[in-house]
């Protein structure tokens, strides 16, 4: 049986509160930077998170997509599911770019998000993406994480 078509995105459904958004226009908020795929280290001394360059398996550092995004928790089980409902406990480790983590706050998407410009390159344009610069975590053994670690996103 053929999937149901996803009902059309509202006009500036972005400026909605999180939890107005339906799961089609969710996902479309994703500016497609990459950068959520970064693996994290979390410091235990003092909490501090720093970003690496060190990017997820899955990610495909030309298009800065999940290549297996439909089933990527059989993969990486522990990829963080991202809802309205988790978002509140995990918007501090999201890239400080990120749609997801500024709608949450309350501040505006900004020119370069494809749904502002109408450009999906934009992001990358605007070199806000991972593009060209990461490194997969297949390549980097896990102590050596620190030699990679990046400004704040």
């Amino acid at each position: 049986m053929p999937k149901a078509p996803s009902p059309p995105l509202r006009p500036r459904f972005w400026e909605l509160p999180l939890d107005r958004l339906t799961p089609p226009e969710w996902e479309a908020l994703c500016d497609g930077c990459g950068k959520c795929c970064l693996n994290k280290i979390e410091f235990e001394d003092n909490g501090e998170l720093a970003f690496t360059r060190i990017a997820c398996r899955l990610l495909d550092g030309q298009t800065c997509r999940c290549s297996r995004y439909e089933t990527r928790h059989q993969y990486v089980p522990e990829c963080v599911r991202l809802s309205p409902e988790t978002l509140k406990d995990i918007a501090y480790w999201m890239p400080s770019t990120c749609a997801y983590r500024l709608r949450h706050f309350g501040k505006p998407l900004p020119d370069w998000h494809y749904l502002v410009s109408g450009d999906p390159e934009s992001v990358h344009a605007a070199d806000q993406s991972v593009r060209g610069w990461t490194v997969s975590e297949v390549e980097v053994s896990e102590e050596d994480w620190e030699d990679h670690i990046i400004e704040d996103l």
